[in-house]
């Protein structure tokens, strides 16, 4: 059965407009259809023929030509800068297959924070070097990533970056509160949420508010106590030092009090309820190292293997409240 006239015309007509403009592209970048044909490697009558099939379907003229010269109609300088994009964004998809392609070399540079370094990337380092032993690590343990040079990678836990840089959620750390049973001995374990206004507490830095208000899930239940905190500073190991002291209830990423807990030298603190997690870990990269082998395969093996080690569960057998 035969097709209608012009229903092959027209998408044919679309697909090979791209490819068409392209070549005007050339053309006009080259001044001339012999030099555009000895750049692209075809006949120059393949490329005499893409622009007039280009006119042809447009319905317009795009080139004025001479035996010296070609210039383009005011219609042409219209498309023109369309034409360019497209060419543009054809050696950009070039460039980006091609880094996929290219071996890669010299070390990878990591930069983390020394609180989730020590404890989560440095366990993990070992591993990853066994599994792509082409790949050399450089890490840095640095409390101020955000403002830290020469890396490709940083391991934060905020995500504020300019817009010429990429990043990948890794994990949220499970939070608790735990005190020493030293201090609970003396000030009483708190039985509800409640009961925390009478403490001591020891919360991560907030700016968006007076007071620090910790939100509780227990099944269908919901609680939200607002607290002024003895000490309120984001980094987690300095609350964690605090909480060890035995100056208040500490709110620690769960991974910090895993030691002090299973050693009991830390206690949970109404167990029985869930917090929010701590704050989200992100893997931050630039974004033009997205298609880098060596950022890929360090940022997957991450996202794979800290998700784990951040949602371990909690030590049953230093949950329950201090003896009296």
């Amino acid at each position: 059965m035969a097709l209608p006239e012009g229903t092959i015309e027209a998408p044919l007509s679309l697909l090979w407009t791209p490819a068409q403009l392209a070549v005007l592209a050339k053309v006009i970048d080259l001044n001339g259809f012999s030099a555009a044909a000895r750049a692209l490697g075809v006949p120059k009558a393949a490329v005499s023929r893409a622009v007039a099939d280009l006119e042809k379907s447009l319905g317009v003229r795009l080139l004025e030509r001479t035996t010296r010269r070609v210039a383009l109609t005011h219609a042409g300088k219209l498309l023109f800068a369309h034409a360019t994009r497209i060419v543009e964004e054809s050696d950009a998809a070039r460039a980006v297959i091609a880094k996929l392609h290219a071996p890669v070399s010299g070390p990878l540079r990591v930069v983390a924070d020394p609180t989730f370094g020590r404890v989560l990337l440095t366990p993990l380092v070992p591993r990853f070097l066994e599994s792509f032993p082409d790949i050399p690590l450089e890490v840095a343990l640095d409390s101020d990533t955000e403002n830290a040079t020469d890396w490709d990678v940083a391991i934060r836990t905020r995500t504020s970056a300019p817009a010429e840089f990429a990043s990948r959620l890794l994990g949220a750390p499970p939070a608790l509160l735990c005190a020493t049973a030293a201090y609970l001995q003396s000030r009483g374990t708190p039985v509800r949420p409640d009961d925390l206004r009478a403490h001591d507490l020891l919360t991560p830095e907030t700016t968006d508010l007076p007071e620090f208000r910790l939100r509780f899930e227990r099944g269908l239940l919901r609680a939200e106590v607002p607290v002024s905190p003895k000490l309120a500073v984001d980094d987690p190991a300095v609350l964690h030092a605090a909480t060890a002291a035995g100056l208040g209830i500490g709110l620690l990423p769960e991974f910090l009090c895993r030691q002090g807990l299973a050693t009991g030298r830390l206690r949970a603190v109404l167990s029985d309820w869930s917090l929010p997690a701590a704050a989200e870990l992100h893997a931050v990269y630039p974004a033009a190292l997205e298609a880098d082998l060596r950022v890929r395969r360090f940022v997957d093996f991450l996202a794979a293997n800290i998700v784990p080690a951040l949602a371990t569960a909690r030590p049953d057998a230093a949950t329950g409240p201090a003896a009296t």
